[in-house]
């Protein structure tokens, strides 16, 4: 199975000087495993991600970006954000806000480096959304507040988060958390096809 990994950060600010290197090792670790990477198609710590992910050869998954602009041209005049790191850009045409809940409902994990008020939206889009999060301490910013906030606030689904400070470990534990949450599926390794379980759904 291939999962869809979101890589979620800061666009700028301190968390980026001090964490981009373990976003680049967090994209590394997503390509090295075969699965997909999502981000934000933007600057910053997601674009370490990218970049790191891309310089995996022969990776079987892809690098996929979700802009808040609804054309190539918008995307890069007007946002002007990056492209060559992303083998594929959904263009949501949703601006920044739109883009996030579409970011998350489309990737199968969220993984927080570092962050700030975009990054919160995405993690708790995440949780309400019921995907597996990832975060990865001693990044900075919001990744190394999310432990005491769910400690005073209640969220749901709390018990999908992995923590970690090292990434290739973080990685390695949202996969795991994945692999579990689809276990009820069978799979065709032939032609590399999920079958969901008949079970599941009462069947024979």
């Amino acid at each position: 199975m291939r999962y869809q990994i979101c890589v979620s950060g800061a666009a700028s600010g301190e968390t980026v000087k001090e964490s981009h290197d373990k976003a680049y090792a967090i994209g590394r670790e997503i390509a090295k495993s075969g699965h997909t990477l999502t981000t934000g198609a933007t600057v910053g710590l997601p674009l370490f991600a990218a970049m790191g992910f891309k310089s995996v050869r022969g990776a079987k998954g892809v690098s996929a970006g979700f802009s808040p602009a609804s054309s190539l041209r918008e995307h890069v005049e007007v946002y002007r954000l990056p492209t060559v790191e992303f083998d594929y850009i959904n263009f949501t045409g949703m601006a920044y806000v739109g883009r996030d809940v579409h970011l998350v409902r489309s990737s199968d994990a969220v993984i927080t480096v570092g962050g700030r008020m975009g990054s919160l939206h995405e993690f708790s889009t995440a949780l309400e959304s019921h995907k597996v999060c990832g975060v990865l301490l001693e990044s900075g910013g919001l990744a190394d507040y999310i432990e005491e906030l769910l400690n005073n606030i209640w969220a749901p689904n709390t018990d999908n988060i992995v923590y970690d400070k090292d990434p290739a470990k973080l990685v390695n534990k949202v996969i795991k958390k994945l692999n579990e949450s689809y276990k009820d599926f069978k799979f065709n390794d032939e032609i590399g096809d999920a079958l969901v379980s008949p079970k599941r759904y009462g069947g024979g």
